[in-house]
């Protein structure tokens, strides 16, 4: 495991998948909002480096029953986006002598660099859309409102914002009329690499899929592609692309 001996997991109720059980030494789950029992578990194990993964959807940031070192770091917030809320939340875990470490050592070699496809080579239509959704995506991005755009023909036809990638595409995908549109996923300006890794998978395809997009191209050194396997078999089969872009 590259050097790590232990790995203790701090999991989420109704977020972590339970199978992480079995891929750690121990494990302590809690709500989200339970700060304080996050710092505890990871102190009383001698923890003093950890990383995050997976995510928490973006609606459970704002509805959680925080305890009261929670509510005192949500009170000193002036902006309450993802990366706020964790940048806090990394401030307060150095507090008690635990550093938040960006995870990517361990990760690259699911980050393909630009280049990479699956499924259909690009068309040149399709080139020119994800070009321009790239400018279009990494500029929304910059302005903290989301980092996917769906695009057809060199007009923005959905940006994603609090909702999520998933209607995003559908959104998009409607628009288009069912057909030719391009997807484009990128990472935040200054990306803070510790608190949110960019995620496409055979999950994302299905997405595509079912919004009837034809292609998704993500930006290429700075994106995980999880399950490839999965991912490359429902690219063939549906006809979509899936490509790293720089």
């Amino acid at each position: 495991m590259q050097g790590v001996k232990r790995l203790v997991a701090v999991a989420f109720e109704n977020e972590t998948n339970p199978d992480l059980t079995k891929l750690v030494d121990d494990i302590v789950w809690l709500k989200v909002g339970q700060l304080s029992k996050m710092i505890d578990a990871f102190t009383k194990r001698g923890v003093t480096k950890c990383v995050m993964l997976g995510q928490i959807a973006p609606k459970n940031l704002f509805d959680v029953r925080p305890d009261m070192r929670s509510l005192g770091l949500l009170m000193k917030l002036k902006e309450r986006n993802a990366h706020s809320i964790f940048g806090a939340i990394a401030d307060e875990l150095k507090k008690d002598g635990i550093e938040l470490i960006e995870p990517v050592p361990w990760l690259r070699p699911l980050m393909p660099e630009g280049g990479f496809v699956l499924g259909p080579a690009l068309s040149e239509a399709q080139r020119e859309d994800a070009a321009f959704g790239f400018r279009i995506a990494k500029e929304i991005s910059r302005l903290e409102i989301g980092q996917t755009v769906v695009v057809k023909e060199g007009t923005v036809l959905a940006v994603e914002g609090f909702e999520g990638t998933d209607a995003c595409l559908r959104r998009g995908g409607e628009l288009a009329g069912g057909k030719g549109a391009v997807a484009v996923k990128v990472a935040k300006e200054k990306h803070d690499l510790r608190f949110d890794i960019p995620c496409v998978g055979a999950r994302t395809v299905e997405a595509c899929q079912a919004a009837k997009i034809s292609a998704l191209a993500f930006e290429g050194g700075k994106t995980l592609l999880l399950e490839r396997p999965e991912a490359e078999t429902l690219a063939k089969k549906y006809k979509i692309t899936l490509a790293a872009w720089l």
